[in-house]
């Protein structure tokens, strides 16, 4: 389980109370992946929102690279609130420390924290504008 000071200093995490810490605390699983790894792969069901902790990912969709990921970014909200498949691949460019929530777990976290839940609303938006800009561009 990750302490409060873990959590806060993610920036998903840093305006959430004290009592939003903890109930995330209680949610979240850390999982460690090795650097090659895929974490998601575009078209295939998404059952998790990952958050990274330690490392660096490449995103790639349609085998292009879109955007690169470090501490503090997180990805598979589509999937996770929307049920859609994985909408790009998401591969460890190193060894990775990832906090992870399923989709029930997400569900609490959203309804535990409006403040989050914005944030991940705005993140889910910017990134559904992205993926039309470039099937469209």
């Amino acid at each position: 389980m990750p302490s409060h000071d873990t959590l806060k200093n993610i920036n998903i995490f840093s305006e959430c109370s004290g009592r939003e810490l903890k109930a995330i605390s209680r949610l979240i699983t850390q999982v460690r992946k090795r650097a090659g790894s895929d974490l998601t792969v575009e078209g295939q069901p998404g059952r998790e929102f990952l958050i990274i902790v330690e490392g660096q990912a490449t995103v790639r969709r349609k085998g292009k690279v879109i955007a690169r990921l470090g501490p503090g970014d997180f990805f598979g909200e589509l999937a996770v609130v929307a049920g859609v498949p994985r909408t790009a691949t998401v591969t460890a460019d190193t060894d990775m420390v990832l906090e992870a929530l399923d989709r029930r777990e997400f569900a609490s976290l959203l309804d535990e924290s409006p403040t989050l839940a914005k944030k991940i609303l705005v993140g889910a938006v910017k990134r559904l504008h992205e993926l039309e800009e470039s099937l469209t561009g």
